[in-house]
């Protein structure tokens, strides 16, 4: 059986007429293809090529096989386009879904890196809630789902993406703003805006609150962090949000406060288990989880 590098040996010489033209083309030593060409002859128990005006032709018995080289060849070529496009990403589409805490900030660094990695690929991402995901994975709208919480589902799989932990963002004018910490109290002596105790975020907080027995009392509840943000650039009050949402806000918009005590919460991706993943779904988790775990480093140094 003829290999790869054996059918590239024979076509180089083909095409060039002489080893040494062969050897230009392959970019090797003439000597290797001299060797390749006498082994294959050997191999085969017949003469590929004769001398003919000072170059090497194709032996009549070799004229079929010299044929067959050829469709071979061409197949090769264009497996190797595909090859190449697939490469870049051309001719896919990656789908998948992200809450909106990650989808804010961290799904476009993440998308960045992937198409610096595959330009021509397409992406269409979803921006979903939490009781949305089951839904979009079990309809296959989506290869998965950026998560911030994980549930019980006989047919989802949950797979740890990252850890954060939440802060207190303030107006830069607020008192809070110059804090190197913020408690619980303090907080809670402040208008409240945000998150709903039901959000996996605000049960944290709300946890917290119940533990030093003070009221999470919500003077507006707004369920985005954009949302959430621009009520705390008019300096309606604090919120306490995830370091993700609040990674590339300038510190002159809004102050960026750590809370006292542990607020640390886990992420997730949710995907389906009876589907395997795509390598360019793969590649993006491994993308975000990694922009992620470099926020929450940085985050934690606040």
């Amino acid at each position: 059986m003829l290999t790869l590098r054996q059918i590239e040996v024979v076509r180089a010489v083909m095409v060039a007429g002489s080893i040494a033209g062969a050897a230009r083309l392959l970019n090797v030593a003439q000597p290797g293809v001299s060797r390749s060409m006498k082994h294959l002859e050997d191999l085969l128990g017949i003469k590929l090529f004769i001398r003919k005006g000072g170059r090497y032709v194709p032996s009549p018995e070799a004229v079929h096989v010299f044929e067959q080289l050829q469709e071979v060849h061409k197949k090769i070529e264009d497996l190797q386009f595909t090859i190449r496009q697939l490469e870049r990403g051309r001719g896919v589409e990656l789908s998948f879904g992200s809450v909106p805490s990650i989808a804010n900030v961290m799904v476009p660094r993440a998308i960045a890196a992937i198409k610096r990695r595959y330009p021509d690929i397409r992406i269409d991402i979803d921006i979903l809630k939490i009781e949305d995901a089951i839904d979009y994975l079990m309809l296959g709208r989506g290869e998965f789902v950026a998560m911030s919480y994980r549930f019980d589902h006989p047919s989802i799989l949950f797979e740890p993406l990252a850890r954060g932990h939440l802060v207190v963002i303030v107006a830069p004018n607020h008192p809070l703003a110059a804090r190197e910490v913020v408690t619980p109290a303090e907080i809670a002596s402040c208008p409240l805006i945000g998150i709903d105790p039901n959000d996996p975020y605000g049960g944290i907080m709300a946890s917290i609150f119940a533990r030093e027995d003070l009221d999470y009392d919500i003077a507006i509840r707004a369920r985005f962090g954009t949302t959430v943000l621009a009520l705390i650039k008019e300096d309606l009050g604090v919120a306490v949000v995830d370091t993700f949402t609040v990674a590339d806000i300038a510190r002159s918009d809004i102050a960026v406060v750590p809370i006292a005590g542990p607020t640390e919460f886990q992420t997730y991706i949710a995907r389906r288990s009876d589907v395997a993943l795509s390598s360019f779904a793969e590649t993006l988790i491994d993308k975000l989880r990694h922009i992620m775990e470099e926020t929450t480093a940085r985050g934690a140094k606040l």
